[in-house]
C-alpha cells in the first residue's frame, strides 16, 4: 500500500516544460500558468532566451493547492492518464 506523505527530495533532473506544454499538461489556458509565475513564489521557472521555462514538480504542486485547478489536472490534463489520482 501506498503511502500518502510525500517526502521531500532534491530532484536531480528535474523536467522543464514551456508555458504552451504547461498548460496542456495541467488542462488549463496559458493565461492562468502565466498569472501563477507572477503570482505564486513556489512556481520554479527559468526565463532562456525570453522564454519561461517551468519545472514541472512545481508546477503539479501549484495546480494542486487550488480546487478548481486541481480539478481541471484531474479532468482535462495530465491526470486524465493517472489512474490513482482520480481516485483521491
Amino acid at each position: 500500500m501506498l503511502d500518502n506523505k510525500l517526502t521531500k527530495t532534491e530532484v536531480v533532473n528535474p523536467i522543464w516544460v514551456s508555458v504552451s506544454e504547461a498548460a496542456n499538461l495541467g488542462g488549463v489556458g496559458t493565461k492562468t500558468i502565466r498569472r501563477a509565475i507572477k503570482a505564486d513564489a513556489n512556481l520554479r521557472y527559468r526565463i532562456i532566451k525570453n522564454r519561461y521555462q517551468i519545472d514541472l514538480g512545481s508546477l503539479l504542486a501549484v495546480l494542486r493547492k487550488n480546487i478548481k485547478l486541481e480539478n481541471k489536472l484531474k479532468d482535462s490534463g495530465l491526470g486524465q492518464y493517472v489512474e490513482e489520482w482520480k481516485n483521491i
